[in-house]
């Protein structure tokens, strides 16, 4: 008889290895199973704090840390010889800081400020220079300026004397009042069009016209407290329309972006209107100080154009004023462009999916996909909608032949190859509700004893609520007999 040894029968390392894996395996999986979702809710919750903070730190800290100028034009009323001088002497301290331009007389030097085509004006004299500065642009330039020259000025072995040109209003000490009107313009409509998007009743008339009275309130309100609350901006109905122009701007340009970027459209808007648009308006910070690319960026962004326009009628005498207002009106038609151009765009996907499903009527039904993640058809209480829950997509009444209401009728919602949706009741007014339905067509089969069914093909869209009435005949079986 064989005998087999007990050593034989003993597992090897290998194999022990190999059993261990096999039970480790699964529990690695069962690990990376559950990480994924945790990581996928995570990151769909987080990207927005996530762009603010880097929009934060890349945007405002890179803008803001070490403001430097960059080529800040002065008019110099003296010769091409002199002002080249005294460039070469300013290059050798701040080296393209400023670009000294020789305009002839004080007057010339004087009137390109007043028309922005300088910040400051430069009178060299024999015994002092004579610096002309305006508040207007902003209340960081003039101790700037006034540092630059001084310093000039002794190597000359002169004195510098500054004069105002362009004063601010007492309730404007540092020339900033503007910058926050047009900010109180830009954030309030941004979160409108966010909040709105919850307004699923709203169709796209409907939303442009709150967008529309919003900004009527929000620069009319910014306007009133600016001029005669804190008495910082002059009375001139010109800087009225400016704001309203940027309410619009930024209102009508978010909802356009919404077809096009979906959940994703406030990062989109809050990068262009307030990471973007705030280090390149110029106003807390003039924009020949901020870094090339905000430079840049400064005449195209809104913020920026609405800063140009209100700091030119408040204290420009309107000079310069056709290029902001031009782009704040440009990115408000863009932004009604935009959104025709959605409706477009939803219109081709609901003949898509009408297409699609006539498609599927003809063939087999076919499997539901259980990871779709689709909203869940619900019935509502009709007139009874309380803040925060999901706006009606359709609503109607159903009556019989003499316009009374049938209470009780049952709803049944399928789609277009017969799945049921949902069943709902009538109320007492014969008046039903329903939400959470996909868009495209559904079928509503309206059912009663004692009437004759019907049903309605409906168009559901996420933009605005659908209303469909029905009548509901009474069965020849069931009518009365007239005596």
């Amino acid at each position: 008889m064989q005998k087999f040894s007990s050593r034989a029968a003993e597992p090897s390392e290998e194999d022990a290895k190999a059993v261990a894996h096999a039970h480790r395996t699964p529990v690695l999986s069962q690990r990376r199973t559950s990480l994924a979702p945790t990581a996928r809710t995570l990151a769909e919750n987080l990207w927005l704090p996530a762009l603010f903070l880097a929009g934060l730190l890349f945007s405002y800290l890179v803008a803001f840390h070490h403001p430097v100028p960059h080529h800040i034009k002065v008019a110099v009323a003296a010769s091409r010889q002199s002002t080249a001088q005294l460039q070469e002497g300013l290059d050798r301290v701040t080296p393209g800081a400023f670009d000294l331009v020789p305009v002839g007389t004080l007057r010339d030097a004087v009137s390109a400020v007043t028309h922005q085509d300088a910040v400051a004006a430069l009178e060299p004299q024999r015994n002092s220079f004579q610096l002309y500065g305006a508040k207007a642009y902003g209340a960081t330039l003039e101790p700037l300026l006034q540092n630059a020259f001084t310093g000039a000025a002794q190597h000359a072995g002169k004195t510098l004397h500054f004069h105002e040109l362009v004063a601010t209003l007492p309730g404007d000490a540092f020339g900033t009042t503007g910058t926050y009107a047009a900010l109180a313009c830009t954030l309030p409509c941004y979160f409108v069009v966010v909040g709105m998007q919850r307004a699923v009743g709203f169709n796209r008339r409907r939303q442009c016209l709150t967008y529309l009275g919003c900004g009527v309130v929000t620069a009319g309100l910014t306007y009133v407290f600016s001029v005669y609350g804190l008495q910082a901006l002059p009375e001139h109905p010109l800087l009225l329309l400016h704001l309203f122009l940027l309410t619009q701007a930024v209102a009508l340009t978010a909802y356009g972006l919404v077809p096009f970027f979906g959940r994703f459209f406030p990062g989109v808007a809050a990068t262009l209107f307030m990471l973007l648009g705030m280090p390149s308006s110029g106003g807390m910070v003039p924009v020949a100080m901020v870094p090339e690319f905000f430079r840049f960026l400064h005449p195209i962004l809104p913020l920026g154009n609405a800063v140009d326009a209100l700091r030119s009628v408040a204290y420009l005498d309107h000079t310069k004023l056709a290029r902001p207002t031009l782009a704040l009106a440009g990115w408000a038609v863009g932004g009604l462009v935009l959104i025709l151009l959605g409706w477009v765009k939803q219109r081709w996907k609901l003949r898509a999916q009408e297409a699609q499903d006539e498609a599927s009527i003809q063939q087999t039904a076919p499997v539901d996909d259980p990871s779709m993640e689709l909203p869940a058809p619900t019935s509502l209480t009709p007139h009874h909608h309380h803040f925060g829950e999901q706006e009606p997509l359709l609503v109607g009444r159903v009556v019989d032949d003499f316009g009374f209401p049938v209470a009780g009728a049952v709803l049944t919602v399928t789609t277009g190859h017969g799945r049921e949706l949902l069943r709902a009741r009538t109320d007492a007014n014969g008046e039903y509700a329903a939400t959470g339905l996909s868009e495209g067509h559904v079928l509503v089969l309206v059912s009663m004893p004692g009437h004759l069914p019907s049903a309605r093909w409906v168009l559901i869209d996420a933009s605005s609520t659908a209303t469909q009435d029905f009548q509901l005949a009474v069965a020849l079986e069931e009518a009365p007999v007239a005596h």
